[in-house]
């Protein structure tokens, strides 16, 4: 398992009514996170090649986070992928060391030349698995 970690500070444009963190933005940072990984250890030519699409989030949200506080995300890959999908595991850890929120988030791998679906090659996912 090769994980990946990355800083979030929420802004006030990403707080709600209840004066915390909203929906969309922390699946906004579960893609970007998921984004950084992959570019972060995919070779050039990987990345130049395929592109990843999201087709399912389960999300937890299990304690608020305020404005300007900040949480550690972390992400990895569970498992070996399964044709063209794979499992992304998320979460979100405060500064006081409690999860906020956890995912799991199901991504599919496409042919950037074609525009369609392949299965994940061994190549691919290798350095994700590590």
């Amino acid at each position: 398992m090769s994980a990946f970690e990355q800083l979030f500070t929420a802004t006030d444009a990403e707080i709600d009514e209840l004066g915390h963190v909203n929906n969309a933005a922390w699946v906004r940072w579960i893609q970007d996170i998921a984004t950084a990984h992959w570019y972060a250890v995919a070779p050039p030519e990987h990345a130049e090649a395929y592109v990843w699409v999201v087709i399912r989030h389960e999300i937890d949200y299990l304690r608020a986070l305020g404005p300007g506080e900040t949480v550690t995300g972390r992400t990895w890959v569970g498992e070996a992928p399964k044709g063209a999908r794979f499992d992304r595991h998320v979460e979100f850890v405060g500064a006081d060391g409690k999860v906020r929120v956890k995912a799991k988030t199901t991504w599919a791998i496409l042919d950037k030349a074609t525009g369609r679906p392949i299965r994940v090659p061994p190549e691919v996912a290798a350095p994700f698995l590590t």
